[in-house]
């Protein structure tokens, strides 16, 4: 992949971060959701959503079937694709949060370098990981699309928990257990969290 070109120049907002701070009454900050697929991350992350516009905080939700139906539509599921998927992820993250939002993503992200470069991107001090922890056995119970289906009959090639490596955080921010507790609690989990950070 080609480099960034060397005559490029950024631009600074007139607007500073502290202003945007008080406009909306949160600091940035982008909640990672990472897990298995069918772990709940997407069902989770737009109930945050919910209870963040519900007290009047502007946020904005990337979720992987939505990204990779338009800015990564190119990509496929290659070490390599996944790799870019996760940083253009990172990218528009980043510009959000410079926007003043509270960002949060749900997506597979299965490599422990791929979260750890996001964090780069972001900012470790505006980034919050948080591992969406269930099972394998209770994912492919659930099965929502039937992709696992579909794997284990070799329709997919690549698919994580199956025949492509899940790298669990080791030391999460925020660990949610959604096997065990409900999406409603997971997701007023996330909101203390925040509210103990000082982002809300």
């Amino acid at each position: 992949m080609a480099g960034v070109p060397t005559n490029l120049t950024s631009e600074a907002s007139l607007v500073t971060a502290a202003e945007r701070e008080r406009l909306l009454r949160q600091r940035a900050c982008t909640v990672w959701l990472t897990g298995l697929g069918g772990s709940g991350k997407s069902t989770i992350a737009k109930a945050v959503e919910r209870l963040l516009y519900d007290g009047g905080h502007a946020c904005l939700v990337l979720d992987g079937d939505n990204v990779r139906q338009g800015l990564c539509r190119d990509l496929g599921f290659s070490r390599e694709d996944r790799a870019e998927n996760i940083r253009r992820v990172a990218e528009v993250a980043a510009l959000a949060n410079d926007a003043g939002l509270v960002v949060v993503t749900a997506f597979l992200s299965p490599y422990a370098e791929d979260r750890s470069r996001a964090r780069d991107v972001i900012g470790a001090q505006r980034f919050v990981e948080a591992f969406v922890d269930a099972p394998l056995a209770v994912c492919e119970a659930r099965d929502p699309k039937g992709l696992y289906r579909k794997a284990r009959a070799g329709l997919l090639p690549q698919f994580t928990g199956v025949t492509d490596p899940y790298e669990p955080p080791a030391a999460p921010d925020l660990r949610l257990d959604s096997a065990a507790t409900t999406i409603e609690a997971c997701a007023q989990a996330v909101l203390r969290h925040l509210h103990q950070r000082g982002f809300l």
